[in-house]
């Protein structure tokens, strides 16, 4: 149906040539025909956008909807998965960026600075010069033997399965280029994420793809096998992601070919089940013995895990198995709640789990309760799609940020929430060769790279106003915080922040107490009778 259009008009051109009659009726045939004929060809193997390319002649009505009645266009384009509607100039200033034009704007902001979630950064008098280099962060604690030298802002979780081949080709690609890490997700390390060299972070997840046996169990020789390759940087365990926490997954029969099977180590044409939870690890002490087991295996290669923070006393628990074992992640993705996904239920995408500033602050203030956060560091990822954005999470404790949604816009994704259908109308999300080829490579991966290059260069911009030379040196004060229309204070004055060692000396604040002292290292259950 999507080239019925393009069909008809190459039909009756055809005929009308053929016919060769000099009849009124055949000329007006082939003057109304002939140009939408040559339109869509046009498209369909020469336009540079994805929707012409998969939908030629009709996709211009996306265009032509957008400036009838924008608000059309950004309800049924701009909204995310769960509907609300996503920020319209964020997403002109990832397009702009990565088309590699002009992102600047005129006529002031279009925000309300009054309004409650309104935030800014405090600039200085004093401002530092742009640096030339990109920023990187080193990730590697002592228990590492390679540590990985990372850019600050990096490719999220997304799996070959969710993401079709040339989407994966587009985004390894673009990091290559850049030089940025790539997160595999959890379905495996499959020959497109190998073809251009770019940097890896292989997730783990609870269905062990590309390192599991028959029965789903974990399979050691297989994990060291693909830890060989070098492009493999960092290893990652995902304990849960922020758009369905507690939930695992199910890729349909139908959807699980031969390449996705060969990747993920199983069955053609089987359900495909990642469960809600691990089954190598159920205790805190277990899942640390896990990622020194897998930091081993990896050769030394740095070796964390990434969730979305829950139960608060579950994450404790973990902290104090750090402290009784002296087993350390040398890094910890924070996942927050507002964190896309192809398909989640109504209820998981928007009422569980937490969101990223309040996960980030709880993993932050945790690590410096038990003396530890100067050795592990923080990832964050939830819709971090600007320079600022990414200066406000790294003044709240993140080392670096991760995004997907950001890096699926440079692709071409228009969120037309088709993710769970194998019908993207930009062939970023199926496995439909014929929707895939709206994806040229070469192309997109160039977007890819000119959005992460943007966003990095916007971020030394906003640091080097604020005096600074790294973000690393943002703290909390640097971020004000609207509280009313007539309050505004610093992120510190606003949240609260524990002391060096505070968990362990006895924590004065009694939601931290209460919490500290349900948590226990030899189980995720919370302390009987201390709740």
């Amino acid at each position: 149906m999507r080239y019925q259009v393009y069909i008809l008009a190459v039909v009756v051109s055809l005929l009308a040539l053929a016919l060769r009659l000099v009849d009124v009726a055949t000329g007006v045939l082939l003057a109304v025909a002939g140009p939408f004929a040559l339109l869509g060809t046009w498209d369909m193997f020469l336009s540079r956008h994805n929707l012409l390319r998969n939908y030629p002649i009709v996709g211009h009505l996306r265009w032509l909807l957008e400036g009838i009645r924008p608000q059309i266009h950004q309800y049924f384009i701009e909204s995310d998965t769960s509907g609300r509607p996503f920020d319209r100039n964020q997403r002109s200033i990832i397009y702009e960026r990565a088309k590699n034009v002009i992102d600047k704007k005129s006529y002031g902001t279009e925000l309300d600075v009054y309004a409650s979630e309104y935030e800014w950064l405090n600039h200085a008098i004093v401002s530092k010069p742009k640096p030339e280099k990109l920023f990187r962060t080193t990730i590697g604690g002592p228990q590492c033997a390679r540590p990985y030298s990372a850019s600050v802002y990096n490719i999220s979780a997304m799996s070959f399965g969710s993401l079709g081949a040339k989407a994966i080709l587009a985004l390894n690609k673009g990091a290559k280029l850049g030089g940025f890490a790539h997160d595999t997700g959890e379905g495996g390390i499959s020959r497109y994420h190998l073809e251009h060299g770019g940097d890896l972070i292989w997730e783990i997840g609870s269905g062990y793809f590309g390192c599991r046996r028959p029965d789903g169990s974990f399979d050691s020789d297989a994990f060291k096998q693909q830890c060989r390759n070098d492009q493999v940087k960092m290893v990652e365990i995902k304990l849960s992601q922020g758009a369905k926490p507690g939930h695992g997954g199910v890729l349909p029969g139908a959807k699980v070919s031969r390449e996705i099977a060969q990747t993920r180590g199983i069955p053609v044409g089987q359900d495909c089940i990642s469960p809600s939870c691990h089954s190598t690890f159920s205790t805190p002490v277990e899942l640390l013995e896990f990622v020194a087991r897998l930091r081993e295996l990896a050769d030394g290669k740095p070796t964390g895990f990434k969730l979305c923070i829950g139960h608060r006393w579950e994450f404790l628990a973990v902290c104090k198995a750090m402290v009784k074992t002296g087993i350390l992640p040398d890094f910890i993705v924070v996942d927050g709640s507002e964190g896309g996904t192809g398909a989640a239920p109504l209820e998981f995408s928007d009422y569980l789990g937490t969101p990223l500033r309040e996960g980030l602050l709880f993993v932050h203030n945790a690590l410096v309760g038990i003396g530890l956060r100067n050795k592990i560091k923080i990832g964050a990822s939830g819709k971090v799609v600007t320079g600022f954005g990414m200066a406000a999470n790294m003044a709240l404790g993140a080392d670096w940020c991760n995004s997907a949604r950001g890096f699926m816009f440079a692709l071409g994704c228009v969120q037309s929430q088709q993710c769970h259908t194998d019908r993207c109308p930009t062939g970023v999300t199926t496995q439909n060769p014929w929707r895939q080829r709206a994806i040229v490579v070469t192309d997109k991966a160039e977007r890819v790279f000119q959005f992460h290059r943007h966003t990095v260069t916007a971020l030394a911009e906003v640091v080097a106003a604020a005096g600074l030379e790294h973000p690393s040196e943002l703290h909390p004060w640097h971020i004000q915080h609207r509280l009313s229309p007539v309050d505004a204070k610093p992120a510190d004055h606003v949240y609260h922040f524990l002391k060096q060692e505070e968990l362990l000396e006895g924590v004065t604040d009694s939601a931290w107490r209460r919490y500290w002292e349900m948590a226990d290292a030899d189980s995720f259950l919370p302390r009987m009778g201390s709740h």
